[in-house]
């Protein structure tokens, strides 16, 4: 009887998994894990409210990802053209890098240490050599940064060029700016142009 019990069971479960998947189960399914690892740009830009106000840069850039990374708020995007990568962090009461330190001329040492607060396994960054102080606008204000060239190991780049800055938000805390890409391929004016438009 218990046997029997097991068979109805196991048939009605089976036509209810037939059923669903006929009227279209297989693609809800599918639709909702798709927008769970790959979300679609209004869910990014929804997410990415937690780090600034992202709404006003152009089609030339991307939103990669807006999402919590090694324990900092951070959203990671891409000039589509040329993909060199932007970063803006948030790192809250974990300050990895201040206005002061941008300006010091201590500043190598300054991102030596900052690299061992973020140290990421998988990257391995060597010769870090600051060649330029400069300025630029985010969050609507004008912010130092450093431009830079590294080497990096375990990718298949080996050089790169890029900047870090320091701004200050609105909500009152700060937040870390970072512009890379390929040494030959670093350009300021793509991170003026991505920088600019947060607020």
């Amino acid at each position: 009887m218990g046997c029997l019990k097991n068979v109805i069971r196991a048939v009605v479960l089976t036509l209810a998994v037939v059923g669903f998947l006929s009227l279209g189960g297989k693609d809800l399914i599918g639709g909702l894990i798709g927008n769970w690892f790959n979300p679609s740009q209004d869910v990014m830009m929804e997410r990415a409210k937690k780090v600034g106000d992202f709404s006003k840069i152009n089609d030339e850039f991307e939103i990669e990802k807006a999402a919590g990374i090694m324990g900092y708020n951070a959203v990671v995007a891409e000039h589509k053209a040329s993909g060199q990568k932007m970063f803006v962090v948030d790192p809250k009461d974990k300050a990895i890098l201040t206005k002061s330190d941008i300006r010091s001329d201590k500043i190598e040492d300054k991102l030596q240490e900052a690299l061992k607060k973020v140290k990421y396994q998988a990257i391995s960054v060597d010769d870090i050599n600051v060649t330029k102080h400069g300025v630029m606008y985010s969050y609507g204000q004008e912010v130092p940064y450093v431009k830079f060239e590294a080497k990096v190991k375990k990718l298949p780049i080996g050089d790169v060029g890029g900047i870090v800055s320091v701004a200050d938000s609105a909500d009152g805390g700060q937040r870390l700016l970072v512009s890379v890409n390929e040494k030959s391929k670093y350009s300021q004016l793509i991170s003026d142009e991505f920088f600019k438009k947060i607020k």
